[in-house]
């Protein structure tokens, strides 16, 4: 029978719980789900199967019976704390976004495979790639089913650390392919100068250090008057709120270092915060303390918003644009500056030359066509061949060809030789 507690200041929980006699002949609680209906058709099923195994129609559990009964909610649980407290690289815990999401995707496996104790993930494989499938066919990506079941398989693989299980239930589990099916653009400087023109100052400020840093909006998003530090000329990052979860510094322009600390002893950004924050329910909106920039809680429609007003498409042939290609931009603008190979990670803060080279940094058509043109005039003219001389193959200023005859110019071969 499906009944339901209250917490210390009496409302009640939820989630409905049920009691069951285990294949030992003990009494045992679980937690169901928020449906009565459902909690009591979870705790007939449970009664059943242990029924089974006490009259010898179903094997009892394997060598880690003592865990096979544990309920998931608990191990759960145990998990989360575990995650919280040093789960994160380095020891470090996780934050309190990505705990958020692992509890949601692990309560979403949960109701979906309709699992009560930790023993049931054994042999679970077919039904999560069986789901997997479905949504695939329902047209979801491949990273998006990866970002799905990813969170199960951390777990799983801890359970196993921890003694819980022999072995994890997905060791054999073949990933989907992650190739995105959409390619992000990097904007040119021409569009990138448009797309700020028609901001008002305090988000034309952003997007301006998200081009000049390739900042998530996360981590944009963090930034406190504090981490400004004018006198080195960046930004210090906390590892609490990296994606990489290590300390750094973010070089800056230096006239984007003086406009921000201007802004930052203005209190500038802070007045907007409470403009917008008045016209919100101040439960769902909250105003950061002493922020350094304005960041859109939506960033991606309020760029959508700017790219229509400035006249650039969303979506061309080279790729899309979102948030997320302001570091996409940055990449590529950091190679075009002559960066090497080593500096343009260290800015991108990666820890691979690779993801910085072939995830990020895009190759412009007009570049690669400059390039080209210099290497053929290294080729086929030589390093000191006169500017004359390559104009006539169609390199430099047409002007300089007025009143020049092929007569004139008797190093250049005539046509026939060419």
């Amino acid at each position: 029978m499906a009944y339901q507690t209250r917490d210390e200041n009496g409302k009640m929980y939820p989630r409905w719980r049920f009691q069951y006699t285990d294949y030992t002949g003990r009494r045992r609680q679980a937690t169901g789900s928020t449906s009565k209906s459902q909690t009591e058709k979870l705790a007939l099923r449970v009664q059943l199967q242990h029924e089974e195994i006490r009259k010898g129609f179903r094997p009892p559990p394997s060598a880690f019976s003592k865990h096979a009964q544990l309920t998931l909610d608990e191990v759960v649980e145990e998990y989360l704390t575990w995650g919280t407290s040093k789960g994160g690289r380095g020891g470090r815990g996780w934050s309190e976004v990505h705990a958020g999401k692992c509890r949601s995707s692990l309560e979403w496996w949960r109701q979906t495979l309709g699992l009560v104790v930790l023993g049931e993930l054994n042999g679970s494989l077919p039904k999560v790639e069986a789901t997997l499938c479905e949504m695939h066919e329902g047209g979801r990506s491949g990273k998006t089913l990866e970002n799905r079941v990813e969170p199960l398989r951390s777990f799983l693989n801890w359970c196993v650390r921890q003694g819980y299980m022999p072995e994890s239930p997905l060791k054999r589990y073949v990933s989907f392919d992650k190739t995105p099916k959409t390619r992000r653009r990097a904007m040119t400087p021409e569009e990138i100068r448009q797309l700020l023109s028609v901001m008002p100052p305090h988000h034309q400020l952003t997007y301006e250090v998200a081009f000049c840093t390739g900042l998530r909006a996360k981590e944009l998003r963090s930034l406190t008057t504090g981490h400004l530090d004018a006198r080195a000329g960046g930004l210090v990052l906390d590892p609490e709120w990296t994606k990489n979860r290590k300390p750094g510094f973010q070089p800056l322009p230096r006239d984007l270092v003086k406009r921000l600390a201007r802004s930052a002893e203005g209190g500038e950004i802070l007045r907007v915060y409470r403009k917008v924050h008045r016209r919100r329910d101040a439960k769902k909106s909250s105003i950061p303390e002493n922020p350094l920039l304005y960041v859109a809680d939506n960033t991606s429609r309020n760029l959508d918003t700017y790219l229509e007003k400035a006249g650039i498409p969303k979506q061309t042939p080279a790729g899309k644009l979102d948030f997320h290609a302001c570091r996409v931009a940055y990449a590529t603008l950091v190679i075009e500056a002559g960066a090497n190979v080593k500096e343009a990670q260290a800015l991108l803060r990666h820890s691979t030359p690779a993801l910085t080279m072939n995830t990020y940094a895009r190759a412009r058509s007009e570049r690669t066509r400059e390039i080209a043109e210099r290497v053929g005039e290294r080729v086929l003219f030589g390093t000191d061949t006169p500017a004359i001389q390559r104009t006539r193959y169609g390199v430099g200023n047409q002007s300089e060809l007025v009143g020049c005859a092929e007569k004139d110019c008797p190093s250049i071969p005539p046509a026939s030789t060419r």
